[in-house]
């Protein structure tokens, strides 16, 4: 008798624990689905634990989103893709709620059975669903509805094709922007399923109309679409279509009131230069790209900047560098230290695209500027970018170029700067080999070793750890064990710490070798 009774107790336990007051009980009932689906068998769950689900009205948005992310994957207890339209009901209810993460794991779930589901059912179930969430009362359903539309169309019959492309027409000219944008933000996708022949007819005004709005949150998201959509057209028509578009507002853009807009224009600008190929970024695209990279607001350079491999691989570096070098100089002494940290980040890929030579003559003196940052964010990452540095034009430069002014540093009178040049010391030794690690950079870690700053000795003991792996085992036992052993007696308590963990690390190595 146990044996029948216990299909039905997932069930009881599952509504049970559902309607539970503490949330982790339910939470936790949400993330069991798939046990208590296996338990219940294919047929069970589509006639009682799905339907169920559908009219569980749980208020908490983290068990929402829990079912919401479930579902998704939970084709297989159903009974596979001939069942799989059993999962939209709780799903399209689910994407008509009002917390947006909640919205987004359903959408992406629903795209996610769409995927998987046969042509006949996705007529006859999945593109009913789009409609009617794009017809939705309330306005999230019809924000969630854009995301669906590229997994609806492909399968959809001539006349349905047609009824679609209206209705995302509708979607992006509905009166509350948050359907706009949504709208705006999946175009590209929707416009990758398009014929090629509607593509330029309607997509085409569609994106035009969407660059006009009035809200410059619905153009920003416009504006960061077109590059998808260039790539989808032949040069030629994105020469004629997209670019004549691009031109119009990206005139108004570039003085748009809104810095986050003009901000997604010099990205896109940057993106559309391998579409548009190098006589139409040139004529067309370099002027606006100039303006951008005078732009009061930093974030907008930045922008230009971060994708400049983009337009170096079309145009070439010797027209960006003339007018690059002055944005770049302004910006790595922007009174903003984020700003400075984002340049500091770039400044490896621009020293692979300005070659070594560009960068000698321009750039190495920021670089080492850097080193002595009133933020220690900045001194932190311009120690790992003359790591990176090294790694790209080789320890020979380094040698050169870095290696004597980072050494020169170590004796600032301010303890931090110090600090900061043991830590490049130890980044730059693995790049920079046994012999010169030996003959140039332990030296100088030994030296520190007699600081008086109890801070700067502790990170000599951790530089020592780190460089025990490189170098020779004699120059262990000659040169770093002595000086550890040596900060192992020092009176401060921090000091005798490191120093014992590193000549403990050192043994162990002579052990293994």
């Amino acid at each position: 008798m146990a044996m029948i009774d216990e299909p039905l107790y997932p069930i009881a336990v599952l509504i049970d624990e559902l309607k539970n007051e503490d949330i982790q009980l339910r939470l936790n009932s949400i993330r069991r689905l798939s046990t208590i689906a296996r338990a219940l068998g294919e047929e069970r769950t589509r006639k009682e634990l799905i339907p169920f689900l559908s009219e569980n009205n749980d208020d908490d948005d983290e068990v929402l989103l829990a079912m919401a992310e479930e579902l998704g994957v939970f084709i297989p207890y159903v009974g596979g893709v001939e069942h799989a339209n059993v999962l939209l009901p709780p799903l399209e209810t689910l994407s008509t709620v009002e917390e947006t993460c909640v919205r987004d794991k359903a959408v992406e779930s629903l795209c996610r059975i769409g995927a998987q589901m046969r042509e006949q059912d996705l007529v006859e179930y999945f593109i009913p669903l789009v409609k009617r969430l794009a017809a939705g009362e309330w306005f999230t359903a019809r924000v969630s509805s854009c995301g669906l539309f590229h997994i609806a169309y492909p399968s959809a019959p001539e006349t349905l094709k047609t009824e679609l492309r209206a209705i995302y027409s509708q979607l992006c000219q509905d009166d509350m922007p948050m359907v706009r944008r949504s709208a705006a933000t999946n175009l590209g996708k929707f416009a990758a399923t398009v014929e090629a022949s509607h593509l330029k007819a309607d997509i085409m005004s569609i994106f035009e109309d969407l660059t006009q709005d009035d809200q410059d949150s619905v153009r920003l998201l416009a504006v960061e679409g077109c590059a998808a959509l260039g790539k989808l057209l032949e040069p030629q028509d994105c020469v004629s279509h997209i670019l004549p578009v691009i031109v119009n507002f990206s005139q108004e853009l570039s003085t748009d009131s809104s810095q986050h807009v003009r901000s997604a224009l010099a990205s896109v600008i940057m993106g559309m230069a391998p579409v548009l190929g190098k006589d139409a970024t040139i004529e067309q695209l370099l002027p606006i790209f100039l303006s951008l990279l005078k732009d009061e607001f930093p974030d907008v350079r930045l922008n230009i900047i971060s994708k400049l491999d983009q337009v170096n691989q079309v145009i070439g570096i010797d027209l960006l560098s003339q007018s690059l070098l002055p944005a770049i100089v302004e910006l790595a002494e922007d009174r903003h230290w984020r700003v400075r940290l984002a340049i500091i980040e770039y400044i490896p890929l621009l020293a692979s695209q300005l070659g070594v030579g560009f960068f000698d003559d321009k750039l190495g003196a920021l670089c080492m500027q850097w080193l002595k940052d009133k933020v220690y964010s900045i001194r932190d990452a311009a120690a790992n970018n003359v790591k990176r540095l090294a790694e790209e034009f080789g320890p020979e430069w380094a040698m050169q170029h870095i290696i004597p002014q980072v050494l020169d540093m170590i004796n600032n009178p301010h303890y931090l700067y110090r600090m900061t040049i043991l830590h490049a010391i130890s980044l730059l030794a693995p790049v920079m080999g046994p012999e010169i690690t030996c003959s140039k950079l332990l030296p100088v870690v030994i030296n520190a070793s007699k600081d008086r700053v109890p801070n700067i000795k502790f990170n000599v003991a951790k530089v020592l750890q780190s460089l025990i792996p490189i170098v020779d085992q004699s120059v262990v036992e000659k040169t770093i064990r002595p000086c550890l052993i040596e900060l192992s007696e020092d009176p401060d308590v921090d000091v005798r710490f490191f120093a014992t963990q590193a000549l403990q690390s050192s043994d162990q190595v002579m052990m293994s070798t």
